[in-house]
Parts: C-alpha cells; structure tokens; sequence
C-alpha cells in the first residue's frame, strides 16, 4: 500500500529515487503506434530539452501539475505535458533548464523545489529533442502564474488519481498526421494523457509502485 499523505510520499519517493531505474521496458508500456523505436535517427544529433514532475502538499492529499500548452505553429501545440522546455545556452545544466522552464510557464519559484533525482532520458522523433525529466517536490503548494501565451491551463493531478489503475487506458486521438488513431495513454483530470509524457509518467509509475 503507497501512502499518498505529503511527507511519507516524499520520504518514500526521495528512497526509491535512488535505485536503478526501470527505464526502457516501462517506458514501452505508453508507446503509441506510430513511433517505431527509442533512438535518434542521428546518435548524438539531438536537441536537448527537459521538463519538470513537480510534487506539493494539497490540503491533506499529495498534488503533482501538468500543463495543456496553448496553441502554436508545432508538432506539441494543444498537448497535455509536464511543464519543461529546450536547453538554453546560459543554463548551468539540464536541471537549471528544467527549473527555468517550469518558471517561465506555471510560475514555480526554482529556490523552494528540492529535485530529487532524474528519470530516463527520452527521445522525442517529431520535435528531434532528447528530453531528460527531473522529479522534485515543494513543502508548500506554489503560486502559480501560467504564462498564457504557452500554458493554456494547469492541471493539477492527485497522486490518488494517479495511481488509480482505471486511469491508465486506451483511446482514440485525432493524431497530426490526420488520422485517427489508438493510443496507450493515462487518462487524467478528463485529458489524455499520450505519447513522450505518458511514457515518462509510465517510468514514475513503475518507480512508485515498485
């Protein structure tokens, strides 16, 4: 039984953190039908990027957000996803650009988030990004302020909802290609939750309940 009261989570998640990550194989579990394999057509050519799980006490219960990005000329316009973004040359390292990010489009104050550790890194084909995930927690429930010209709304996520088995499901999407297809996906906060981040949150998953 995982306890999803704030402080024992965060105790519970700092530890398991710290083992080996299940990577690829939980990964796989979200795959949709269109992508063909995990790697780069060009080893090494990829674009960097990375994005931020961020969870908070919410009243009694335990919260993590993720953003519907607002739409835009590209290939994630309208998406469900976890709040992040491309690396920058000014950033430090991968984990200041998960910070930065996270600022720029929910208003996360990076000084009050204690980043725990990093997931799998993923490859992203449409956008030719490599995206690195960091997990990390806040003691206090932040303040958001989305920047509206990227982040449409903040969904705020209870870790209960999360780890409901229900929510993980099949459903049809309207794809950019045109078609209509099935996808492997989360169903969460009445959104479909598909592709690069229900393949992250599937590796957090199996983290968790592991």
């Amino acid at each position: 039984m995982i306890r999803t009261d704030f402080s024992a989570f965060i105790e519970t998640l700092k530890k398991k953190m710290r083992q080996p990550l299940p990577g690829f194989s939980a990964q796989r579990i979200m795959v949709p039908p269109t992508r063909k394999d995990f790697q780069p057509e060009k080893p090494g050519q990829a674009k960097q990027s990375a994005v931020l799980v961020l969870f908070y006490p919410c009243n009694s219960e335990t919260c993590f957000i993720l953003i519907e990005r607002a739409q835009y000329e590209g290939v994630h316009s309208g998406q469900i996803a976890l709040p992040g973004g491309q690396a920058d040359p000014g950033d430090m390292d991968l984990k200041h650009t998960a910070l930065r990010e996270a600022q720029e489009e929910t208003g996360i104050n990076p000084q009050k988030v204690e980043v725990v550790g990093q997931l799998t890194k993923l490859f992203i084909p449409p956008s030719g990004f490599d995206v690195y995930p960091f997990v990390g927690y806040t003691t206090e429930k932040p303040d958001f302020r989305p920047d509206h010209t990227e982040t449409k709304a903040i969904l705020e996520i209870k870790l209960k909802e999360f780890l409901t088995p229900s929510c993980r499901t099949v459903r049809t999407i309207h794809h950019r290609t045109g078609k209509e297809i099935e996808v492997p996906c989360f169903f969460l906060h009445n959104k479909i939750v598909w592709g690069a981040t229900a393949m992250i949150l599937s590796e957090l998953l199996t983290v968790i309940e592991t």
